[in-house]
């Protein structure tokens, strides 16, 4: 690649084309639109939207402050954020390393548990809330 990371060594040597301005707002939407699509065909994702809107109902019953509603979307916006950078790792290493090789395993495994920590952040904070906010005042 050029020094600026834009046009491969060999092959077609045409720059890329940047947008700038607001059709660059408008590209890069479409690419974490694109990115939304990829997480939501990931399981784990799918299973992490469902625990999200338990969450949800339940805090609705146990009757959550607008700081508790705001506190769980931040920490949900967080564990979406990791899994979709877990996905991209373990996309990256299959596409470098298609063999089974113990590097690749290791950075799968980090990214995995990344991901692991924020679902129990956020299923500590949703069971705080629902069943020991109102116990301890």
């Amino acid at each position: 690649m050029d020094a600026k990371n834009t046009t491969p060594r060999s092959g077609p040597t045409s720059p890329v084309h940047k947008h700038t301005g607001v059709r660059h707002l408008f590209a890069a939407a479409s690419y974490s639109l694109g990115g939304a699509k990829r997480l939501i065909g990931e399981a784990a994702f799918r299973h992490e939207l469902i625990a999200f809107g338990i969450a949800m109902v339940a805090f609705v019953i146990a009757g959550a402050t607008l700081f508790q509603y705001v506190a769980m979307a931040i920490l949900f916006l967080l564990m979406m954020a990791f899994e979709a950078i877990n996905t991209a790792i373990e996309e990256i290493v299959d596409r470098v390393s298609p063999e089974i090789s113990q590097m690749g395993k290791h950075a799968k495994d980090l990214g995995s548990f990344a991901c692991l920590c924020l679902i129990l952040a956020n299923a500590t904070y949703a069971f705080y809330v629902v069943f020991l906010a109102r116990f301890l005042g």
